[in-house]
């Protein structure tokens, strides 16, 4: 399945959660899309609450349910909770370390630095999003993308990296120090609901 590419706004109300990560599209109209929206009252399933739950998690890390499918299984053969190695295992793609680093507005921005050669990982370029990155290991922007109007933006807003995190705004660089705890991550994600789906 390919990675959706729709209106995010529509998708963050349907959803019930802000994928852009600023909170606005639900702070106008917080219900779901459609000519039905504020008077939905469908009682939603057990399944149909998993699979939203999914859905919420798998879009906003901005994952191909193959790539997402994929994670989850390498989780699971991780010492500990499966739902929480799951989330951390999320966490530490390069594209989201970008974004969390604060030098990117969105995951999808990220995304694109990283695709486009903008990032190096301990000095080497590293083109794939999806990359994983180790505790200890150092992202940074390259010396020639440092004026890049997207960047220079994001690090405007951003004042926030979580503590699993260093960040030098000078050298525009980072390091990740270590795996995420449940407390620093989404909480609005109920991860035991995703691996009841998958375990059906």
């Amino acid at each position: 399945m390919a990675r959706y590419t729709g209106p995010s706004w529509k998708l963050s109300r349907r959803l019930g959660i802000s994928l852009s990560g600023t909170g606005k599209e639900l702070e106008k109209r917080p219900y779901a899309p459609g000519p039905h929206g504020p008077n939905q009252r469908k009682k939603i399933s057990e399944y149909g609450l998993q699979l939203q739950e999914k859905q919420k998690l798998r879009h906003m890390y901005g994952v191909t349910e193959r790539q997402f499918r994929n994670l989850f299984d390498q989780a699971g053969k991780l010492q500990g909770k499966h739902g929480e190695n799951f989330m951390a295992l999320l966490e530490s793609r390069l594209d989201n370390v970008v974004y969390r680093l604060g030098l990117a507005r969105t995951r999808r921005q990220a995304r694109q630095l990283v695709n486009h050669g903008h990032v190096t990982v301990n000095g080497s370029r590293v083109d794939i999003p999806s990359f994983r990155v180790q505790p200890g290991q150092t992202i940074s922007v390259r010396e020639k993308s440092r004026n890049l109007d997207i960047i220079k933006e994001a690090l405007e807003v951003n004042s926030f990296v979580p503590e699993f995190l260093t960040f030098d705004a000078d050298k525009l660089e980072g390091t990740f120090t270590r795996v995420p705890e449940r407390s620093e991550l989404p909480a609005e994600i109920n991860e035991a609901l995703i691996v009841e789906f998958y375990s059906r």
